[in-house]
């Protein structure tokens, strides 16, 4: 017997066993849409981070639009033109030297009997250095003035027979060949006389050489040798080095392009010759060049030149290696500013000139020539304008300008300030009178304006003037200018 299942039964089993798939189904959307909805949030977390990244900063001073408000003027410092004269200077290395060098040696042998200067002592121009025994140069001198002596006394004698010949030779009581005779022996030996003047004057000599004395005037460096030896003429090292430190010389190098320049200063007159310090700034002696080399050195490309320097305070000693400035012209009644207002761009030198309304405008200018204070303006400047010296970082032409005050020089901070926390559990810095700055909603809120104006003045301009009290709000450090 056949039975027909029944509808109900089938329809229920049906349900039970789609009702898992939709589950399952539903819990697969469920997890995609989970998982789609974070990527999101993470893509707009990068993407928020990512604009962040790229908005200006409130402290940046990258230009005029970074970080720095259109409606408010650029704080900055500023110069009017100076007219002066300018000396022209040529910069150089050189090396100082004694202006004489001398090896005093002795000229005869003997023993050295004394010593008569100290080491490193000054000693004056025929000033006796040391002594020689004496005793064979003052033997051979007596010598040499006896056998004057004797050679007088003969001639003297000669001289006698010869007046006797004469008168025998007039009467025709002698012969006249005797008495020409006499007369020969008689020059004969007046010229043995004069021989034996040569004789005394060279054993005075070789005995005064027993006084080893100082050629110049100098200071005495170590002693060659002691008391008590033996010295030779031939000695090679001497018994000391004299230098005259007073005046001093200085021989420097100047590049050979400048040769035509240097030439053509000194045939005008006397150039002037500083000599700086160790520190590079200060000069300690000026003197006159007194020398030009007649070659270039071909190794270096560089001319050498000699200068003398009075050298009053012994700064400079022998060996030593100095810069030196060669003065060679004076431009008379240039336009100076300082070499700060002097920038460059792609175009060349120009400076920022505030004109009407305090708005600032970019004008080129032609620099002659500039050191570490001051340029030389050829073209591009006047008397009756004034330039910027300082607070470029925000600056841009047609840009509008507040001028500080440079009173004096500034007074930076050695360390940062001390923070100490309140007791509301904020925290600030400590001011100059110990009193805790920004406090309070209002206080957290001018401090990190003021904090941020204080960066940006202080890379453009003088900073604001402290609060009443001594104090500075927020508790930024003073800034600089």
């Amino acid at each position: 017997m056949l039975f027909k299942p029944d509808s109900k039964e089938n329809d229920r089993d049906d349900e039970k066993s789609t009702t898992p798939r939709k589950r399952s189904l539903l819990s697969r959307l469920l997890g995609r849409m989970v998982s789609l909805l974070i990527t999101l949030v993470i893509l707009g977390g990068l993407g928020y981070l990512g604009w962040l990244a790229f908005q200006p900063k409130p402290n940046g001073g990258g230009g005029r639009g970074a970080g720095a408000r259109p409606d408010l003027p650029v704080p900055v410092l500023a110069a009017t033109p100076q007219v002066h004269d300018v000396p022209v200077y040529l910069d150089g290395v050189g090396s100082v030297r004694a202006l004489n060098t001398v090896t005093v040696r002795s000229q005869v042998d003997g023993k050295l009997l004394k010593v008569n200067f100290v080491e490193g002592q000054d000693v004056k121009k025929d000033e006796v250095l040391g002594e020689i025994d004496p005793a064979i140069y003052q033997a051979q001198y007596d010598q040499a003035v006896a056998t004057k002596a004797k050679d007088e006394a003969l001639l003297a004698n000669q001289k006698i027979d010869l007046a006797r010949y004469e008168q025998l030779a007039a009467t025709n009581a002698g012969s006249k060949q005797q008495a020409d005779t006499q007369r020969a022996l008689v020059a004969q030996q007046q010229a043995i006389i004069k021989a034996d003047q040569a004789q005394i004057d060279n054993a005075r000599t070789t005995l005064g050489y027993t006084k080893i004395v100082a050629p110049i005037a100098g200071r005495a460096g170590l002693r060659q040798v002691d008391q008590g030896n033996i010295i030779h003429a031939s000695d090679t090292t001497g018994l000391v080095i004299l230098t005259q430190l007073q005046p001093i010389a200085v021989w420097f190098s100047l590049p050979q392009q400048q040769i035509m320049r240097v030439n053509a200063a000194a045939a005008k007159g006397q150039l002037a010759v500083d000599v700086f310090g160790n520190d590079g700034v200060t000069v300690i002696d000026t003197g006159k060049l007194t020398g030009i080399d007649n070659q270039v050195d071909p190794t270096t490309g560089t001319l050498k030149l000699k200068a003398e320097l009075p050298n009053a305070s012994y700064q400079l000693w022998p060996g030593q290696f100095v810069n030196v400035r060669l003065k060679v012209e004076t431009l008379p009644q240039a336009i100076v500013v300082p070499t700060s207002a002097v920038q460059r761009g792609p175009a060349g030198t120009f400076s920022y000139v505030i004109g009407a309304d305090n708005v600032v405008t970019a004008k080129p200018v032609t620099v002659t020539q500039q050191n570490e204070h001051e340029a030389v303006i050829a073209s591009g400047l006047t008397t009756s304008d004034r330039v910027v010296t300082t607070g470029f970082a925000n600056l841009a032409d047609g840009a509008k300008v507040i001028v500080g005050k440079d009173d004096g020089p500034p007074a930076a901070d050695l360390a940062p300030r001390k923070r100490s926390r309140s007791p509301d559990g904020k925290t600030g810095g400590q001011g100059k009178d110990g009193k805790q700055d920004g406090q309070g909603k209002n206080g957290e809120h001018n401090g990190r304006r003021e904090h941020s104006e204080g960066d940006q003045k202080g890379q453009t301009g003088p900073a604001p003037a402290p609060a009443a009290g001594g104090e500075q709000s927020g508790g930024a450090p003073k800034a600089q200018p």
